[in-house]
């Protein structure tokens, strides 16, 4: 994995043998680096090492950012060599995105794209993105995002947005029912249901969960038209961590075209805006 911020390099090498990334499904969201920092200028725009920077309501320092993240670069590689096993072909490009209000705490963190298709890699990624701390902020509410690259060992048959509408067709409507998951926990027989726990002013920001639009699914299909894996993105809100596992499960009852041999990889959008 290669992981840039700004002007800090955090390189860990993810995968082996052959460094060519794996091919992104053409169904993936343009990519975009967007950082919002101080810049003296008159027009509040540019580049350096890859990344834009644009204006907006507030400011973060590029050292407030690199403070942040840096202390995670080794948690969020290992997101990735800890739960990739035996599946050679993972691989893929990933962006998140962090909204932090005034005072400096982490108030939102999206997986703005993910052609990875493993939601446990996924979802470890922005558990460790959430426990990021930055200073604060000048002016205001900020968000900026960064990219992550992960090579695959082994290679994959990429299918594109044709393919992937007739291998899934009408069965992504089973996802409706995960929009009316039951995210309160039910009492068990016998036993009362467990209390809401007081949110106290240390405690960190709510995880959403409710139901995400917009969502672009990466699958890997196997022999016999099996799901090996699935993942998930979404550019406008939060991908929840029990609307996800709700997804994941109706998506391994899905019956896909027998990839003969290969192991292919595809993407489609649910709810698309």
């Amino acid at each position: 994995m290669r992981l840039v911020v700004l002007g800090l390099a955090l390189g860990v090498g993810c995968g082996g043998g052959s460094n060519k990334p794996v091919e992104k499904p053409s169904e993936q969201p343009k990519k975009v680096t967007r950082v919002p920092i101080e810049d003296d200028s008159e027009t509040g725009d540019g580049q350096e090492d890859g990344v834009t920077f644009v204006k907006t309501k507030g400011s973060i320092t590029r050292e407030a950012i690199e403070a942040g993240l840096a202390p995670h670069a080794g948690g969020l590689a290992d997101c990735y060599m800890s739960k990739v096993g035996k599946r050679r072909w993972l691989g893929g490009h990933v962006v998140l995105q962090w909204f932090i209000k005034g005072d400096g705490t982490v108030s939102s963190v999206r997986m703005i794209e993910s052609n990875l298709g493993s939601w446990a890699i996924e979802q470890c990624m922005l558990d460790i993105a959430w426990s990021a701390t930055f200073g604060k902020p000048n002016g205001g509410d900020v968000d900026f995002t960064l990219p992550f690259d992960f090579s695959a060992k082994g290679g994959s048959a990429v299918w594109d947005e044709d393919q992937a509408l007739r291998a899934v067709g009408g069965q992504l409507a089973v996802l409706d029912d995960c929009d009316d998951f039951e995210f309160e926990p039910k009492p068990v027989k016998g036993k009362k249901a467990p209390k809401k726990k007081d949110v106290t002013a240390d405690d960190k920001p709510a995880r959403p969960e409710k139901a995400p639009s917009n969502v672009v699914m990466t699958l890997y299909v196997g022999p016999g038209g099996k799901l090996q894996s699935v993942g998930f993105a979404s550019a406008t809100t939060e991908v929840g961590q029990k609307w996800a596992a709700c997804a994941e499960q109706a998506a391994q009852s899905w019956r896909l075209p027998d990839p003969r041999g290969q192991i292919a990889k595809l993407a489609i959008r649910y709810k698309a805006e």
